[in-house]
């Protein structure tokens, strides 16, 4: 027998003999890796959005534990996640046989009562949270931060946030909805600190752009050279002020924040019920304001909407420019579909296109993301990209709600489609860019509705059944001769039971 231990072995005795800064360092290497798995199986944007805010803690034996910063994030990575982060550590450290999702703060608070703690607490040494010995930093995600960067070099570091290059002024498709949003945004990026725009208050429902505006700002002014620029989240303005309070770098933080020449906070509803961080951000902001520095905000609701905030604080932030993006027009997301696909090089029919605006109406997010994935099943079988495969590979997203669909509005989707007047389909007239329509109406009537053909025709100008008939086969027949005459009524179709 070897005298020599084997290699999971080594990896238990390295860990139980190893010192805390040599503990630290093979977690956090070991964390990387399935950082970097996690963020390859579930995606960018799902990583970013639930376990990019997971930070490494403490091992005891064979458990190990992982902090979340709320409640609400613990719980859905517990339940969406566990297994996988305990299945993934078991194959990186084989002594790990049990990982625990736990809160940041012990004590069981909310985030509000959290933020409350750890401000009034801030002169106290011993709070209710892993000490700094124990927490490690998620280097995977944290570009500025080494794997032994401490609180104070974080907080510092955690400003600066990397501007995503895919967000640009080149890359934003402008149409009526957006239009004053975006020339605004240009008057800043071009001169920031402009009487009138100061502060610009960009607001919107989700998935709209202005996140991306706010980015594209970044880049135009990052040209410069010479401009600081610092953007985050509310969310994490108010957990970079949580975690200098646990420093006991408030000071350092307040500085790094103020020094900047713009600063950019996306989301600001976030603060609602942030009564401590609200404050600090009131001084932030008026600190800027004071000294001729540019703040760019974001929100869901105008300021005067934002009920939870301070008065204060609504009436400075409305002060400024304030710049609404509505819901996308059909034609908006058309150019937008057009748009990201000439930048993927994919060829996408129209009907495709018209199809997926009309199905997908209320977030570009989700617009492109289909759009992505039907470029990705396309590239990876081979395969064109038909309204068949659409609706095969977007099954979860185009899924059809069953609802009654009536005549009339058969008539009207009908006549809207083949720019003919509605009034039309009751007309005696029997021109032929007249009739086919109405022939199409009738077919589509049998197909989505349980009327009977008599009752058809009477919709349809008190025609006779036989009528009704005549027009089902021939536009059966017309389905099964033109390929392009099928996929048109099928379209319809598919629009009529969205």
């Amino acid at each position: 027998m070897s005298e020599f231990p084997k290699e999971s072995e080594q990896v238990n005795l390295s860990l139980q003999d190893a010192d805390p800064t040599t503990l630290k360092s093979i977690l956090s290497i070991h964390w990387n890796r399935i950082c970097n798995r996690l963020k390859s199986e579930v995606g960018d944007v799902e990583y970013r959005t639930w376990l990019q805010q997971i930070i490494l803690g403490e091992i005891e034996e064979d458990e190990l534990t992982l902090y979340l910063p709320t409640r609400f994030l613990r719980d859905w990575v517990r339940a969406q996640y566990n297994s996988k982060l305990n299945q993934l550590w078991n194959m990186e450290l084989p002594q790990i046989r049990r990982v625990e999702l736990s809160l940041l703060e012990q004590t069981g608070s909310s985030d509000t009562n959290l933020e409350d703690s750890l401000t009034k607490s801030s002169e106290k040494k011993s709070l209710h949270i892993p000490t700094k010995s124990k927490l490690f930093t998620n280097s995977a995600v944290s570009k500025n931060s080494s794997n032994s960067a401490s609180s104070e070099e974080e907080v510092k570091t955690g400003l600066q946030h990397q501007l995503d290059p895919r967000f640009t002024f080149d890359n934003f498709v402008v149409g009526k909805p957006n239009e004053f949003a975006y020339a605004c945004s240009r008057r800043v990026a071009e001169k920031p600190s402009s009487p009138g725009f100061n502060p610009l208050f960009l607001y919107g429902g989700v998935g709209l752009g202005k996140t991306h505006l706010m980015h594209a700002i970044g880049f135009e002014l990052a040209k410069v050279g010479n401009i600081s620029v610092s953007y985050m989240s509310a969310e994490k303005f108010m957990y970079r002020f949580i975690a200098s309070i646990r420093s006991q770098s408030t000071i350092e933080f307040k500085e790094e924040l103020r020094s900047v020449d713009v600063l950019m906070i996306d989301d600001l509803q976030f603060l609602i019920g942030k009564d401590n961080t609200q404050e600090e951000f009131f001084h932030t902001f008026n600190a800027l304001i004071d000294a001729g520095r540019q703040i760019i905000v974001s929100a869901d609701k105008s300021p005067s909407d934002l009920s939870g905030l301070e008065d204060r604080l609504r009436t400075r932030l409305g002060c400024g420019m304030v710049a609404d993006i509505h819901a996308t027009t059909y034609e908006l997301r058309i150019s937008i579909l057009e748009a990201k696909a000439a930048c993927a090089n994919a060829i996408i029919s129209s009907k495709v296109m018209e199809f997926l605006a009309h199905k997908i109406t209320s977030n570009v997010r989700e617009l492109e993301g289909a759009l992505n994935r039907l470029i990705a099943h396309a590239n990876l079988f081979g395969r064109p990209i038909t309204l068949e495969a659409t609706q095969e590979v977007l099954h979860d997203i185009l899924k059809s709600h069953e609802r009654r669909v009536t005549i009339e509005e058969i008539q009207r989707k009908v006549a809207e489609h083949c720019n003919i007047r509605q009034t039309d389909m009751t007309s005696a007239r029997r021109a032929r860019a007249v009739a086919r329509p109405r022939q199409i109406a009738m077919y589509l009537a049998k197909l989505l509705t349980s009327r009977s053909l008599p009752e058809i025709g009477r919709k349809f100008g008190n025609r006779d059944h036989t009528t009704v008939m005549h027009a089902i086969s021939r536009v059966s027949d017309l389905m099964e001769k033109d390929s392009s005459f099928a996929e048109d009524v099928e379209l319809l179709r598919r629009m009529l039971e969205t």
